[in-house]
């Protein structure tokens, strides 16, 4: 992804985060995670910091240099991001009485908030992998057969 393709990104979502959070079922917000003895554990919730700033430097420039406060900040929304769509995914299996959320969901998850963009890559890469793991069992039965 390019640099300015991430920045329209983190654009959009947290306009519309902000635009629309208020009208949603969603509830998985990181920031309000607590944990048995009552004790917020935001962290927990995050994806780690390491991953986030491999990512980040993959679509810069080798030279560039990144905040550590930056990297906190991608790493704040782009795990936001993810809670936000699973939640609806999630409510959506919930009301389907399922108990798996699958890639799919995933998909109208994205298109039902408005992400529209993610959904045609996501679900050719979903299909790639699809194939991949069918490919991949026939293989090892045709081994098992021999």
């Amino acid at each position: 992804m390019a640099t300015s393709d991430s920045n329209l990104l983190t654009r959009e979502f947290i306009n519309y985060k902000n635009n629309n959070l208020a009208n949603s079922s969603y509830t998985n917000s990181t920031s309000e995670y607590v944990d048995e003895d009552g004790m917020r554990k935001q962290q927990d919730l995050l994806l780690p910091i390491a991953n986030v700033g491999r990512i980040i430097k993959q679509n810069l420039p080798p030279n560039a240099k990144v905040s550590k406060e930056a990297k906190e900040t991608i790493q704040e929304c782009v795990s936001e991001f993810i809670s936000f769509v699973t939640g609806e995914a999630s409510d959506k299996c919930k009301k389907e009485k399922r108990k798996t959320v699958s890639g799919d969901d995933i998909c109208w998850a994205l298109e039902n908030l408005g992400f529209d963009d993610f959904t045609e890559p996501l679900r050719r890469y979903l299909n790639r992998f699809r194939e991949f793991e069918c490919d991949k069992n026939q293989i090892i039965m045709s081994k098992n057969e021999n």
